[in-house]
């Protein structure tokens, strides 16, 4: 089976879009998060999520498609059940068996959970020491600016989460430190760091790198299909009994539009905390990301 590609980086971060737009080349398969490396085994995961069952959206519905061709209530049910009755299985199994289902394909895993602590990306390294791992960045501010209005909106989609207790800028360091200090750790070559801001300003340049690095197809055909994100499986809201699996503004409108992204100053008030600023780390890990 081809390894998989791990997409690694904090929550919004451009992952729904960038993992859907790799995934739609003609030799690969994206994913949604199926959160596989926060435990062990199943029935560890199944806990985990039992607080948060929106955790298991993603999961559930890339067994439901790949079971069944569908994602509905009923494929869902029988995706929880085949989990259920599993509870033994290791987590690598259960990615072994998504992976056997999509082979030839190189399947495509984003999920931010991971990045948050060092010992699951060390679990996924060790499951596949194979994988290629992406590091997506996006700009701190830009980052925690999206962060506070997605979780304003939480309460929308079901979440329980509230803006008030999070602090977004801690979130962007321990993630990108955690990331960073990983990927010293890896062979050369076996991580490519990206700025999500320029590659989706300049597709054209940037999604051929990236399948030249993975060893696919970077032709013209390939990268237009790439530029369809909107026609992968679970770019859209699943049935009731699993709506998410990926950010929901982007299960909205999932559409690529190529637009300039443009880079906020590191310096200056933060706009969800008027009387701070960025912390030397964070501008520090920031600059050396490439965020004058």
């Amino acid at each position: 089976m081809p390894a998989p590609l791990l997409i690694l980086c904090p929550m919004r971060s451009f992952s729904s879009v960038v993992c859907a737009m790799i995934g739609q080349h003609p030799q690969a398969y994206g994913l949604p998060e199926v959160n596989l490396f926060i435990a062990d085994n199943v029935g560890e995961l199944l806990r985990i999520h039992a607080p948060r069952p929106h955790g298991m959206h993603g999961l559930l519905r890339t067994l439901a498609q790949l079971e069944n061709g569908e994602q509905t209530d009923e494929s869902v049910k029988a995706a929880r059940a085949w989990l259920e009755a599993r509870k033994d299985w290791t987590t690598k199994q259960v990615f072994d068996h998504i992976l056997a289902a999509v082979e030839p394909l190189v399947a495509v895993d984003k999920t931010p959970r991971t990045v948050l602590r060092p010992e699951c990306l060390e679990r996924a390294y060790a499951i596949y020491p194979d994988a290629n791992f992406l590091h997506l960045t996006r700009h701190p501010r830009s980052t925690g600016k999206s962060l506070i209005s997605n979780l304003k909106r939480n309460a929308e989609w079901g979440g329980t989460f509230s803006a008030d207790r999070v602090d977004p800028q801690g979130i962007w360091l321990k993630a990108h430190t955690n990331i960073t200090q990983f990927a010293a750790t890896l062979p050369e070559g076996q991580c490519l760091r990206i700025k999500g801001e320029d590659l989706l300003s300049d597709p054209a340049l940037y999604l051929p790198q990236i399948a030249e690095w993975l060893g696919l197809d970077p032709g013209a055909e390939a990268i237009e299909a790439m530029l369809h994100p909107e026609q992968s499986p679970y770019a859209c809201y699943g049935p009731e009994e699993a709506k998410f699996g990926n950010d929901p503004e982007f299960l909205e409108k999932p559409a690529f539009r190529a637009s300039r992204v443009r880079e906020p100053a590191l310096a200056g008030a933060l706009d969800w905390a008027p009387d701070r600023e960025f912390d030397k780390p964070t501008v520090k890990l920031s600059r050396e990301l490439g965020y004058a």
